[in-house]
């Protein structure tokens, strides 16, 4: 039987014109982020299984690929369940191997330390427009900053390199956990039921408010606390901007909001607002729930209108970097959802600025080999003054092969012929 020659259902083969703006946006991601301060890092792809599994990464600890142990450790005939077999799993995001990292390494780091992390991460999803199983994440954190000093620093970075690949007019959704709970609580849920009401607002922007309702009433929540919940939903629909909606909140909850969280989450989007250099607008989304449970304040997301849904984004975290040893480390993170931003540039037809005269010397099948060292001299000389030079064999079908190059972006062709 012949082997396939497709690739596993989810991932995907890259093709060099989109390989070529791939490299080009990490670029200018690793560039301007490091710009910013941050230092690239990098972390293994397979995680420890009980580092993955531990209760922080919401509806993506269902979707791990998990590992089998190996050789003299596998023992599939007594095994009494999956983690007697399983020892790995492939990270699902970059979050996890950063904590992890970190724990590991903290003595030899600076305080703050602020990282670049760009790899591959593995989900056993259902593919979809922009959705692989595996993809490309960038992520930059900031481990050891308490203060809003992080979430602005990390804003203003993302939104910076957003604007520098050509992006304009997108928003940047924000919003707080503790917010949240503070409306759930004014409403009357009980604490130990926020997390399921959280997953139920979670899906506003697909079932609307109606169906919202519903799904909680279903859920066995009163009537009562749902109305009174949803009514502060309303009631922020025309309060975009931050220091509205915040104010808003501030005077409708009383004792169930602090005062110091919403001026935290204020004065962020004061200073973003006033020191951003992008195109786009910070607004405030109360709805925004954010999937991973371990977010613990700050919470954002990028919004693309071309995309139609979120191409990033992130939150505070202080109590992870705790789970690995026992003490809490401040922690704050932003993701740019990479793979949907390269579909957006090569949907839109993006061409690389600046980017060098590529020309292919094509040599005739019978050129004379003593001649040949004079081709390479001529290719390195064009390659010094900061063309991207091709050398290849001259084709039988010489237009189709001018073609081919022309569509990956070669626009000279220089030919050599044996005159002798």
């Amino acid at each position: 039987m012949a082997l396939s020659k497709k690739p596993v259902n989810g991932m995907k083969d890259i093709l060099p014109q989109e390989m070529e703006i791939r490299d080009y946006v990490t670029g200018v991601i690793k560039d301007t982020y490091r710009r910013f301060g941050f230092t690239p890092i990098e972390t293994p792809c397979m995680e420890n299984i009980a580092n993955l599994s531990n209760k922080q990464g919401g509806e993506n600890e269902k979707l791990i690929f998990k590992v089998l142990k190996r050789g003299e450790k596998l023992h599939l005939d007594t095994a009494q369940s999956e983690m007697d077999v399983v020892d790995f799993g492939m990270r699902y995001d970059l979050t996890v191997p950063l904590c992890r990292f970190y724990s590991n390494h903290a003595n030899d780091l600076p305080s703050p330390f602020k990282a670049l992390q760009i790899g591959n991460v593995w989900r056993a999803d259902r593919p979809q427009r922009g959705r692989y199983r595996q993809f490309t994440q960038c992520d930059i954190d900031i481990l050891g900053e308490p203060s809003n000093m992080a979430e602005i620093e990390l804003i203003l970075a993302t939104t910076t390199t957003l604007g520098r690949l050509g992006f304009k007019g997108f928003e940047i959704r924000i919003n707080e956990r503790r917010i949240l709970k503070a409306m759930a609580a004014y409403a009357g849920f009980a604490e130990e039921d926020y997390d399921s009401v959280f997953i139920t607002l979670d899906k506003m922007d697909k079932i609307g408010t109606e169906g919202v309702a519903a799904e909680l009433v279903e859920n066995g929540y009163a009537k009562e606390s749902v109305d009174k919940y949803l009514g502060l939903f309303e009631a922020l629909e025309d309060n975009k901007e931050v220091a509205e909606g915040v104010a808003y909140l501030t005077k409708t909850l009383g004792e169930y909001l602090d005062q110091e969280i919403a001026d935290n989450l204020t004065e962020i989007a004061t200073t973003v607002n006033a020191t951003k250099e992008a195109d786009f607008a910070l607004v405030f989304d109360p709805t925004l729930v954010r999937g991973m449970s371990y977010y613990t304040g700050t919470i954002f997301e990028i919004a693309i209108p071309e995309f139609g849904g979120s191409c990033g984004g992130g939150g505070r975290y202080d109590e992870m970097i705790g789970k690995f040893t026992g003490q809490n480390v401040p922690a704050c993170g932003f993701s740019i959802g990479f793979e949907r931003i390269i579909l957006l540039l090569m949907e839109q037809g993006y061409k690389i600025p600046e980017s060098p005269k590529k020309v292919a010397y094509l040599v005739e099948k019978k050129y004379p080999a003593e001649k040949l060292a004079d081709v390479m001299k001529q290719a390195k000389d064009a390659r010094e003054s900061g063309q991207q030079v091709l050398v290849v064999r001259m084709n039988k079908n010489k237009k189709f092969q001018k073609e081919q190059l022309q569509k990956d972006g070669y626009e000279e062709f220089v030919e050599f012929f044996n005159r002798d």
